[in-house]
Formats: C-alpha cells, structure tokens, sequence
C-alpha cells in the first residue's frame, strides 16, 4: 500500500529558528545558482542572478534594532529571485512535487527548502521557461501554498529565454521583525551564505541584491577578501575536513574571527573564534603590518552527511564525556583539529598579537592595577592573553576571573599535597609542595597589593571630596562620612572591609562594637535612652586580651566619638561647638553604663578612656572653639590636640588637609613599593 503525505505536516513539522528568518531566501538562491550551473557549467560568468527586495507600500515604517544614523526603513513584504538557468524542466518539476526528493542529492540537496519557504512566506509563486526534449522553450507557472499544495496557472505569459523567478510574499511578521532589514545587511548575509560559489574554481555568476540601491556580490567579494590563505585539511578519526582560510580586509564590518561550518556547499554554522587560540582576537597584522581578520570554511562528506534535513546544525554531539568508540566524532574533536592547524598558519600575527596584548596588560597593571603584578608570570603560564585593543573595564574583570582560577587551583592543589601527608610521599612530593607554596605567596603579595591600592584610590576620592567645586561650594559631611564608613550601620552589618577609618587611626579597625551615625539608644554597648546620634561611636576592649583575661573579670572598654563637619563649615559657636558634642556623647554613654556588643556590662565604665576626634576645617569660629577648650595646635598648624581632665577624654581636632597628609604619609612606603604615587 503506498503512503501519503502531508504537506501540511511536513510544514509544521519543519523547524525554522526566528534567528535563521532569511534561511529560506538562501535557499532559493542556492536553487537559482545551481540552475545557472546546470545551463552554463564552465562558462560560469554568462549566468545571471538577481534579487529584489520588496517592502510594504504603506507609510508605516520599520524602527527596529538600527545602528547610528540609521534610517527607518519600511518593513520587507517579500522577495523575488531571478535567475537565467535551466529552468524547471520537467525532471525538476517533478522532483518538486516530490517531498523528500533525492533527484539533486548528490550536490547536497535534502528537499525541504521549499518546506523553508512556506514556514516563513504565505504566498510563494513560480514563473519558468525551460527547453523541452526538442529544445523548445516551454513556459510553466504554479502557485505553492500549504492550503493548495502545487496549483498550476494555464496562462503562464512570455518568457524570452530559460530561467525562473521565484516570489515569496506575505513575509510573516515573526520572521520579518527577525530578519536583517537593510539591503547591504541582507546582501552580507547572502554573500557569506553563498561564498563557496565565489571561492570556488570558476567563481560565481553575476549576483545582485535591488532595493532602493544595487548591492553586486561580485564587488562585494573584491572588497571582502584581503588575501588568501593557503587551503589545507585536517584528519579527524579517519575523516578528512577541508578548509579554506581567508584573511578579510580590516574596512569589513565584522572584526571577529569565525570559523563557518559548511554542508553541501551552504554554510549552517558560525562560530566565533575569539580567544579559542591565544592571541587570536579581531584584527591581526600580516608581515607588512597591514590588518586583517582570519575565517575558515570548513566543509567535508562528514559534514554533509550529517546535517540536519532544515540545515541550521549538525547530528553531531558537541563533546563525548565518557570513553566511546573510536570512530566516533564530536564536534569538540573537529574543532579541536581546526584550531591546531589554524595556529600553524597563523603563528607569526599571532605571535605578534600576543606581544601586544601582554604589552597591554603590562601597561595596565603599572598604570592602574598593581594588585596583579606578583601573579603576571602565572597567568601568563594558564595561557591568559588579551586583544590589545581590550577596555581597561574589560581587561579588569578579565584579570580578576584569572586571579580567581589561580586561587581556586592553588587551593585545590593545597589540598592534593597535604592529603599526602602521614601517608608514603611521592617522588616529587616536595616539588609539588614548593611550587603551591611559591604560588600560594604570589597570590598573597597580590591581596597586599589590592589593599593599598585600594587605599591610594580612597584617598585619591577623599582629596577631591574636600575641595570646592567649580561653584565654590563644598561636599557634604555625609558624603564624606560615607567614604570613612557606611552611614546608619553598625559593625554587625557591615564587613571588616567596608571602613576607611583607617584613614583617622589604624587603631580603629580593632573594635569590639562600633556604629556610624546611629542613635545612642538603638547601640546595644550604651544602655543610653538618648536619640542623638553622633557620627561614628565604638568601643574597644584594651590592655588585657579578653582570652588572657583572670576569671570573669573583663578589661576596660575604650570610647571612640567621631564627629565630622562640612569642609570650611564656619559656624562653630557654644551652641554648635563638635568638641562639647563629643564630650557630651562620652558623658552620655558613660551614664548609660559601657556594655559589651552581647550586652554585658564592663566594671568601672565611669573611668573608661575616651578619644574624641573632630574632623573639621580649621575655620575662625572652629580655633575660637580650640583654644577655648585650651587645646595645643599641632606643630605643622593644621590641627589642635589635648587632653580634657573632667573628661578623661583625649581630643584630636584633625582638619581635611591634615588628615589627607597623615593618611598619605603613613602609607607612602606601601606606595612606593608598588609604583602608586604618593601624592
């Protein structure tokens, strides 16, 4: 019993991704260049292509994804595809009619173009003349829907001479909006589709895309190709892969290197090659210094017999995770091929791109990331290389997942070696260990570097804070506050990290409690029912080591109030004087009673040491205040120091400059060592 099939179950059962919306104008391409081969054969250049690309009459206007100075466009309605080949002879009409058809399937053909055609177009036509047995011309039109399937017109009008022009309309709009949309975008895209025709011995016919302007893909291919490379092969598990290299000229478009997967003289695949090979990224230069960028056409009998009947991929696993057959072949496998050779035709541009862009990472790291310098010579080691054309950003975050990988495999390597300890060591037992211990100190001197530099950089911010602006005016207290420490946290919610206080005393690091710009009845070390809120508060636990510490007895807790004013704020006076604020938080605190951070209280918190530090501009009305206070000026006159008796609190009055210079001071060896400038 025969078997019937169903158009319409063909149709929908073929799959056609929105990223391929062009596919099926491709493939009619195709059809015409094979028909054009059929007729001409070696006299390739009497043949003749055209495409004309048809838009909606309507106003309305395509504002799609554009690029700069790009002009709306009004939507693609449809196609038509000209050519001067044989036609649809009579064999050819009937292999259409035929689903599944192997009449051409030894060029590659699987049938299922026209199938292409319905799944993205509502109307497909078709107009042919051909030669009959007695060379006649004969003239045939039909119409091609999924409705009607093949319907055949009796009045198909004139046609001069042998050929066909094919009309897709009714572009659907999931495929219209996907698709590419200005005539030099879509010519590209046939070009690259089609390139095997021009690369081929003989070349191809003349090719046209017609919009608005004519695109010919003949000039286009002149001003495409930069140079050719020569052709080679790689074996594969038996299979031979042949591949035709390209270096493009640098004014195309698109400076990536690609590596197209091709099948019966069609590609199905692009793959990106950027970074696949170390040094290979965009552009490279020839031994003349001139620009270019490399791609590869790979086709072989492997690929063509297993592409996918709608060939938008490959019946090919992409890698094998467990051991299988010998014969068997990945995609990973092929690639792997590909690169190897690809390095061997390339090796003198991309040994020069290597050198440029470690150049570049080395210029980068002096000028900006230090933090890396201990561990360069080790990425270099995990083949870590960049395009030398890479943003500073990009080259950042690069460097990071780099430092990342080191550290991960160091601590995986760690735990390989001591694992062996206690059991019988092997022979490079104390290599191994050398070597992790050697990575493990790099990697160390790198977080040091990372910390002052980081350091630089908040000093960098600070010193910019406090100067007036274009306007004459100046920051406000709290932008400064929230370079120094977060505002309205305290030391439970934030990390080690995320204080500057360093920057006033390294001491303040070591805290048992401390808040920034909270309410005193909100911290749990007060018991204070008050709702000031002081700038930043801690206590510290001194003298004894709470771990050394006689029976329950804990050490005195100091107080630490940090008050911090607007730079050359001016309106010190007895109601608004920072000093008596921070006596008067430390006399608050004292009342409430000195708790621990678990809310323990700590004996004798009437005599705890206190240190108040007031970071200010030493305006008139701020001296007035000092001296008032009775406090020393610093021997370089830039702040006022004193201890207040009644008190018991140390006062340091630290103006912006002072505090910058101190900071600066303090960390110019680590500056230094590291190449940042101190200043």
């Amino acid at each position: 019993m025969a078997l019937t099939t169903s158009l319409a179950g063909r149709v929908r059962n073929t799959s056609l991704p929105k990223s391929h919306a062009l596919l099926p104008l491709l493939e009619a391409v195709v059809n015409a260049l094979q028909a054009i081969d059929a007729r001409f054969g070696d006299d390739i250049e009497q043949g003749r292509l055209q495409v004309t690309i048809e838009r909606s009459g309507q106003d309305e206007l395509d504002f799609g994804p554009s690029g700069p100075g790009r002009m709306a466009l009004r939507p693609i309605v449809g196609f038509s595809i000209e050519d001067n080949g044989v036609g649809f002879t009579p064999d050819n009409m009937r292999s259409f009619e035929t689903l599944d058809s192997d009449y051409k399937s030894g060029i590659g053909c699987r049938g299922v173009g026209r199938l292409l055609w319905l799944k993205a177009f509502d109307k497909v036509s078709v107009r042919s003349g051909y030669k009959d047995d007695s060379g006649g011309l004969c003239v045939r039109k039909f119409r091609f829907s999924v409705d009607h399937e093949v319907e055949h017109v009796d009045e198909p009008g004139d046609f001069s001479d042998t050929g066909a022009i094919v009309h897709l309309g009714g572009f659907k709009e999931a495929f219209q909006r996907s698709a590419p949309k200005s005539v030099m975008a879509i010519a590209r895209e046939v070009f690259e589709h089609c390139i095997w025709y021009f690369l081929r011995p003989g070349g191809a016919p003349s090719i046209s895309i017609v919009d608005e302007e004519i695109v010919s893909l003949n000039k286009l291919m002149e001003e495409f190709i930069f140079s050719k490379l020569p052709t080679t092969s790689i074996d594969v598990k038996g299979n031979k892969f042949d591949m035709f290299n390209l270096c493009l000229k640098s004014s195309t478009r698109n400076q990536i290197p690609r590596l197209y997967w091709c099948a019966a003289n069609r590609v199905v695949l692009e793959e990106n090659l950027t970074g696949k090979i170390p040094g290979l990224y965009g552009r490279l230069k020839d031994e003349t210094a001139e620009d270019f960028t490399y791609v590869c056409y790979l086709s072989s009998d492997y690929l063509d017999t297993h592409v996918r009947a709608d060939r938008t991929g490959f019946d090919i696993s992409d890698r094998f995770v467990d051991a299988t057959l010998e014969d068997d072949i990945s995609l990973e496998d092929i690639r792997s091929g590909v690169l190897g050779e690809v390095e061997g035709l390339l090796s003198d541009a991309l040994t020069t791109a290597r050198k440029e862009g470690k150049a570049r990472v080395n210029e980068f790291v002096s000028r900006s990331a230090p933090r890396y310098r201990p561990v360069l010579a080790r990425l270099e080691s995990l083949g870590v290389t960049v395009d030398p054309s890479i943003k500073d950003s990009d080259l950042e975050l690069l460097l990071h997942r780099s430092l990342q990988k080191l550290e991960a495999d160091a601590i995986a390597e760690g735990q390989a070696v001591f694992a062996e300890v206690g059991s019988t060591p092997l022979e490079d037992y104390q290599e191994r260990l050398a070597q992790y211990l050697s990575t493990l100190k790099d990697i160390n001197q790198s977080d040091l570097a990372a910390y002052i530099s980081r350091r630089r950089v908040v000093l960098d911010i600070l010193s910019k804070l406090i100067r007036s602006s274009e306007q004459g005016t100046y920051s406000r207290e709290d932008a400064i506050h929230s370079l120094l420490i977060p505002m309205r946290v305290d030391s439970n919610e934030i990390g080690v990290d995320a204080s500057n206080l360093w920057i006033i005393d390294e001491r303040l690091a070591f805290h048992e409690y401390l808040a920034s710009d909270k309410t005193l009845k909100s911290m749990p070390i007060t018991g204070s029912e008050s709702t000031r809120e002081p700038d930043v508060l801690s206590t510290r636990l001194i003298d004894t080591p709470v771990l050394t510490a006689e029976g329950e007895a804990l050490p005195l807790a100091s107080i630490v109030v940090i008050e911090i004013k607007r730079p050359m704020r001016n309106d010190a006076s007895e109601d608004k004087d920072p000093i008596l604020q921070s006596l008067n938080y430390v006399k608050r605190v004292r009342s409430g009673g000195v708790l621990t951070a678990s809310g323990r209280p700590i004996p004798s918190s009437q005599d705890s040491p206190a240190f108040c530090y007031i970071v200010a501009d030493l305006t008139p009305t701020l001296v007035s205040r000092c001296e008032y206070a009775n406090l020393r000026r610093t021997h370089d006159g830039l702040g006022y120091f004193g201890f207040n008796e009644p008190a018991k609190a140390y006062i340091e009055v630290i103006s912006f400059d002072r505090l910058v210079n101190a900071a600066t001071e303090r960390n110019r060896a680590f500056f230094d060592k590291l190449g940042l400038p101190s200043s």
